[in-house]
Order: structure tokens, then sequence, then C-alpha cells
């Protein structure tokens, strides 16, 4: 599900669910879990690349399976933010090389919160980027509340959030969301150009960079929105959102 290439010093990592728009399932959350801390500690990798097969980046939590928890376990179904989420989140933030998004098509709730957890984005103009959360009765997790916020400013944040609407890559670099735009299908190929100039680099200054960029408030965040998320879990709006997805309809939110 997690491809691994090594290409000199950089290594790419490829979401391979194309059928899904690689959508993250539990065995792909796991193998990326894996992929990421292996790379963070590789000292022969100098520079990352996060992408998608397909023509996609990440559509988010597949909702097919996450509705198959709530049936089965949904005590437990939003474990996952704190034992799968946060912890690739953490890595991408902390690892002592800089990691590269490489955008393409869908890139939505989990999926942005990943792009907006590396370093640097390469965006295909016709990307389509949403925060997502909202449509499916839940709020941030991945750390998005901190990222997004920190990236286009709080209000226009809890706009993005709360309304829900998709933007472009215009758009989003537009308010504040760093990154470059390139022509549609390009985004992986200007990522490799990108990656190996950073990986012949001076990576021990890049890697203190990113610890003074850091912010130390990040695990509490990932914590709350576990918390949340786990509560949120539980509402009927979330199960009644996640249905109506399923079977391509709108959902009837009661507030409860």
């Amino acid at each position: 599900m997690v491809l691994i290439e090594r290409d000199g010093a950089v290594t790419v990592l490829t979401l391979d669910r194309p059928k899904r728009r690689n959508a993250l399932d539990a065995e792909t959350k796991k193998e990326l879990r894996s992929a990421v801390a292996a790379v963070a500690t590789d000292a022969e990798v100098r520079a990352v690349i996060l992408t998608g097969s397909g023509g996609s980046f990440c559509a988010g939590q597949d909702l097919a399976e996450h509705a198959e928890m709530l049936r089965t376990d949904p005590a437990h179904t939003f474990d996952t933010v704190e034992q799968d989420y946060a912890p690739v989140i953490q890595a991408l933030t902390t690892m002592p090389k800089p990691v590269i998004a490489a955008v393409e098509g869908a890139c939505a709730g989990a999926g942005l919160a990943l792009a907006l957890a590396c370093d640097l984005r390469v965006f295909a103009e016709d990307a389509v980027l949403a925060t997502a959360f909202s449509a499916v009765g839940l709020t941030c997790d991945s750390g998005l509340s901190l990222t997004l916020a920190r990236s286009v400013g709080e209000s226009r944040a809890k706009e993005l959030v709360l309304v829900g609407e998709s933007f472009s890559p215009a758009q989003a670099t537009g308010w504040g969301i760093a990154g470059q735009i390139v022509p549609a299908g390009s985004a992986q190929t200007r990522a490799r150009e990108l990656a190996t100039r950073l990986a012949a680099g001076p990576t021990l200054a890049f890697a203190e960079t990113k610890r003074l960029f850091s912010t130390a408030p990040l695990a509490t965040v990932l914590h709350n929105e576990g918390l949340a998320q786990a509560r949120l879990g539980l509402t009927a709006d979330h199960t009644e959102a996640v249905d109506a997805f399923l079977a391509k309809r709108r959902p009837h939110f009661r507030g409860r």
C-alpha cells in the first residue's frame, strides 16, 4: 500500500491505492507509519518525497472501512487518530531532513494534513484541496487544527473547516499555504528536482532549521484532536454522515 523508492539520497514514499484515491485504510496507515519512521532514522536518506499514485495524493480516511469499524467496534474506532495518524505527523515534522509533498488530484481531510505536515509542497495546478471533516460530522485531526491555522490564519482556517468547501492550489497559496504550483501531471517531477537539490545541500543545517521552527504544542494538539474525534465518533450525526457519503446522498444532521 506504500511504495518505497530509493533514488540516491532521495526516498519517495508513494501511497498506492489508486482505485480509492489513496484513502487510508488500516493496512496503509500501518505501512505509512513504518515507512516514515524508517526514512526518518536512515542517515543515507537526505530528502524525502511523499506522494500518491494514480493521479491523487490522498483522499483521507477510508470511509468504507471506517463505517464497518463504527458498526463493529465504535468504542475503539478512533484509536487510530493517536495510534496511526499522530505518529506519522510527528515523524514528518520532526525528522532531521526535508520532506516534500507532491500533490496531484484529491488532497482532503487527513490527506491535507499530511501535505501540511511536510516542509515543502508542490501542487499540480488542477489538484483539489479540502478539509472535509465537517462533511462527515467530525473535527480536525492529524494536526490540521494547528498547521492550517499557522498557514492561513485562525479565521480563514475556521472558515475552511466549518464551511468545508474545496479549494484550489492557487487559492491555497494566496491564503498562505506555501507551495509551488506546476502544470497538471508534473508535481512529482518537480518534487524530485527539488528533493535532489535539497539532498545535496547542508542537511545538518536543514535539520536545525526544522527544530527551530517546530512547535512544542503539536503533541498536545494531536492528543486533543484524538479526544475530540473519539467523542464525535459516537454521535448520531457522524454515523449518518458516513452512511450518507457511502450511499452518495446528502446527510441529514440533527445535532446529536
